[in-house]
C-alpha cells in the first residue's frame, strides 16, 4: 500500500476509536439516500479493520447448504462441478432453493438465518480504489494481501472477481461494489433517492429449525435489485436485477415459536440461466422450466424503488 494513503488510513482509525461521531461512509450514505434508514445488514461491515491487522475472511459459506463452499451469486456464472454438486445435494439440510408453488402459507421448510461469518468489512473508497480489483491484476492483489497462490483464500477471491467481470444473462443488470460509497452510488444510479431497503429479520440467528410459511406474504414489487455480500478480503457486494423477478417479504414462525421475516426472490423466467446451476440439480428442473425462489443470506440487501 502506498506509505501516504497508509498513513492516512491509520490516523482515520485512530479518530474512530476516541470518536463517536459517523463514518464518512455513514455520512455519504444520509446524504444520497436521507430517507432510507441504513440497514441493519450492513452495520457490521461499517467500521474497517485495523490497518495493522491480518485481513482475513472465512471460508464457509452461509448462503448456500455449508457443504457447498463454491456457491455464487450470478445466474450466468457457475462452475461445471457436477461431482461436487451432486455430494452437496445429497448431504444438503437446509432449503435454499425452492419452486414458486411452494411459496404458500402452511409450507414447512427447514431454514437458518445465519449471521454473516465473512469477517470482512468495508474499505474507505479511496482505499478500496487505489487497489486492484481485476484478474489481470490478480497476482498483484495477492501480493498486496500476502495471500498464498495456491491457497483456498486465493481461489475464492478469484472467483469473486470472475463472478463480478463475467457478462450477465438475458435481462440481467448486474454491478460489483467495492466500497459502501459505491454502493450507495449504483442504487442512486438505478432508483434515484426514493428507496427502501430491507433483509431479513430473525429472533433466532444461527439456529436450524423448521419453519411454517404464515399468512401475510407481501410482494414488495418488481423493480428491485439485490446486493449480495461476497466473499473477497474486505467487502465486495454483487449487485443485480433480472427482468421477471419478484421479490417478497414472508413471515415465519420456528418449531421453538421464534419469528421471522424472510425476504424472498422469486425468478419467474429461468431460460437464460447456466444449466449448472445449483438450483436446477437440487430441484431436478431444467432452464426455462418451473420459476425458482431462494431465501437471501443475511448480509444481502434487497433495494425497493418507492418512486
Amino acid at each position: 500500500m502506498d506509505f501516504h494513503l497508509l498513513l492516512i488510513f491509520a490516523l482515520f482509525i485512530i479518530v474512530l476509536k476516541g470518536n463517536d461521531a459517523s463514518l464518512p461512509a455513514e455520512v455519504y450514505w444520509q446524504s444520497m439516500l436521507p430517507n432510507t434508514p441504513f440497514p441493519k445488514a450492513l452495520q457490521d461491515f461499517l467500521h474497517p479493520a485495523d490497518i495493522g491487522k491480518e485481513i482475513t475472511f472465512s471460508l464457509s459459506e452461509d448462503y448456500m447448504p455449508q457443504n457447498c463452499a463454491r456457491a455464487t451469486y450470478g445466474v450466468g456464472y457457475w462452475p461445471d462441478n457436477r461431482k461436487f454438486v451432486k455430494n452437496s445435494i445429497s448431504n444438503a439440510t437446509t432449503t435454499v432453493y425452492f419452486l414458486y408453488d411452494d411459496l404458500l402459507p402452511d409450507k414447512k421448510m427447514r431454514i437458518i438465518f445465519t449471521k454473516s461469518t465473512n469477517g470482512s468489512n468495508f474499505l474507505p473508497r479511496k482505499i478500496a480504489e487505489s487497489i486492484p480489483f481485476s484478474s489481470n491484476k490478480f497476482p498483484e492483489i495477492l501480493n498486496y494481501f500476502s495471500i498464498n497462490s495456491t491457497s483456498k483464500e486465493a481461489e475464492i477471491m478469484k472467483q469473486t472477481i470472475e463472478e463480478c467481470e463475467a457478462p450477465g444473462i438475458r435481462g440481467e443488470d448486474k454491478h460489483c461494489a467495492t466500497s459502501l460509497e459505491s454502493l450507495v452510488d449504483i442504487v442512486v444510479a438505478k432508483f434515484g433517492k426514493n428507496v427502501q431497503a430491507f433483509s431479513n429479520e430473525a429472533e433466532k440467528e444461527n439456529k436450524k429449525q423448521e419453519y411454517t410459511i404464515l399468512k401475510g406474504i407481501k410482494m414488495m414489487g418488481e423493480n428491485h435489485m439485490v446486493c449480495h455480500k461476497e466473499r473477497y478480503a474486505y467487502a465486495v457486494f454483487y449487485c443485480h436485477r433480472i427482468k421477471t423477478t419478484k421479490v417478497y417479504k414472508v413471515p415465519l414462525m420456528g418449531f421453538d415459536g421464534s419469528k421471522a421475516e424472510a425476504a424472498v426472490v422469486c425468478h419467474m423466467d429461468t431460460s437464460a440461466w447456466n444449466p449448472y446451476h445449483y438450483a436446477f440439480q437440487i430441484l431436478n428442473v431444467k432452464p426455462g422450466g418451473p420459476s425458482i425462489c431462494h431465501f437471501l443470506n443475511s448480509d444481502a440487501v434487497v433495494w425497493i424503488s418507492t418512486n
